[in-house]
């Protein structure tokens, strides 16, 4: 059973005051280089897993889409997004992402950002995602990067040069990390990218788009906090299509 850790109010109150929380996709760095992997979102039926406070959802609604349902464990979460979103056809449902089974051929699009480290069966959850779309569709979702979610908590060390760089252990390890993040004791899982990249093409999802996401020399330059992103990824991209014929 996943940790809701997004209703313990202190953990809820920290996560409210970071950039994305506060500023939706405009507070999150990724997003222009996510958008760019999505498909036309016009006329869609979009299904977000582990909606949060609906950002997505609403932009996709802005942009044409036909309804869209947003999935979430946190009431709290859900709370937020429901009165962010007012009359937009979303709909929302409070449900554990680990047993939630989503109608079958329903969605002509799935989407999931930073959700599926919280997981801990990703067969599991491709399968029903690839049920979900029926005989066509995409899969776009980001996660943690394996190098930086095989560690608990990050460490940075200074090399034999004198330069600055991440430690990395046990990345070929998988399972559950404990990490202190806002609160102590937060369960994330980590997978390698063969274990993804594997599992999706197992249940006949292609790959179309892979980025390691970093920021580019602008961005950086606009945000000089990035900096940690050019010498390990945080975020790992992913968009992916059901295969014809699967």
């Amino acid at each position: 059973m996943a940790q809701n850790i997004y209703d313990d109010q202190a953990f809820f109150e920290g996560y409210s005051q970071i950039p994305r929380s506060r500023l939706g996709l405009a507070g999150a760095p990724e997003w222009p280089a996510l958008k760019a992997m999505l498909p036309d979102v016009k006329g869609l039926r979009v299904l977000d897993l582990g909606c949060g406070f609906g950002a997505f959802g609403r932009w996709a609604i802005e942009n044409g889409a036909a309804n869209v349902l947003g999935v979430d464990l946190s009431e709290k979460m859900l709370e937020t997004a429901r009165e962010r979103t007012g009359d937009m056809p979303i709909t929302y449902v409070q449900a554990n992402l680990e047993t939630y089974e989503p109608a079958a051929d329903a969605y002509d699009l799935v989407y999931s950002t930073l959700a599926v480290h919280y997981l801990e069966d990703f067969d599991a959850f491709c399968r029903k995602v690839r049920a979900a779309l029926g005989d066509a569709g995409a899969f776009v979702f980001t996660t943690e990067h394996p190098i930086f979610a095989a560690r608990a908590n990050p460490e940075w060390i200074t090399d034999a040069a004198g330069k600055r760089a991440y430690a990395i252990s046990d990345y070929n390890v998988e399972g559950p990390r404990l990490t202190n993040w806002i609160a102590e004791g937060v369960v994330k899982y980590h997978r390698t990218i063969a274990t993804m990249v594997n599992t999706l093409r197992r249940h006949g999802l292609v790959i179309e788009a892979l980025d390691e996401w970093g920021p580019t020399t602008e961005e950086l330059a606009a945000m000089p906090t990035l900096a940690d992103e050019v010498v390990r990824p945080q975020l790992l991209l992913v968009s992916t299509r059901v295969a014809t014929g699967s």
